[in-house]
């Protein structure tokens, strides 16, 4: 199988289905945008390489299923409004979001102000991807009511949200340290 196809070279591309779109469609820019967050995972996740903490497995495993269901997601938002989607999202995907997001949490110091993305190289890419998940959040509002699942919109709030703590959790575990924002400067 070649990797390119040429069908794009006049700048529009196919959306599950077959339907073709501008590559500048705002569907293709959320799931496109989708795609970015889960580079970022990865490159996050390869920072970690070397870096052992006792659960740095599970946390590991954790992210990679993350990665699956934000490419499942992709996928939802590149499927035409109206079309059945080959994989759904479900509330139980949100649900465990929110349950690592509690458990990484019960280990670190309540925030008192605002830090900077800062630390351990893996905390700064875990912040990286939290952005590009508030962008993709904000693509997927904007297509409004041509989103399939309203799930997604919730998925990726919420993604963002573990993406912030999993920041936090990396530098508490590996003993970077965060900065907080000052507000003379």
């Amino acid at each position: 199988m070649r990797i390119y196809t040429r069908s794009g070279d006049k700048g529009t591309t196919s959306l599950i289905y077959g339907d073709r779109v501008p590559k500048n469609d705002l569907r293709v820019e959320a799931y496109g945008t989708c795609d970015e967050v889960n580079s970022m995972i990865g490159l996050a996740l390869s920072h970690l390489r070397r870096e052992e903490w006792d659960s740095s497995d599970k946390f590991k495993a954790f992210m990679k299923k993350v990665q699956t269901i934000l490419f499942h997601v992709g996928a939802e938002l590149a499927t035409p409004k109206g079309k059945d989607v080959m994989w759904q999202l479900k509330e139980e995907h949100i649900k465990e979001l929110e349950t690592y997001i509690d458990e990484w949490e019960e280990v670190l110091t309540p925030l008192k102000n605002f830090i900077l993305p800062s630390g351990h190289e893996a905390s700064s890419a875990f912040h990286a991807a939290r952005t590009v998940a508030r962008r993709a959040e904000r693509t997927a509002v904007a297509l409004g009511d041509e989103v399939n699942n309203p799930l997604v919109v919730s998925y990726l709030n919420r993604l963002s949200d573990l993406l912030f703590v999993a920041a936090r959790y990396v530098n508490h575990q590996l003993g970077g340290e965060e900065t907080p924002l000052q507000a003379d400067v």
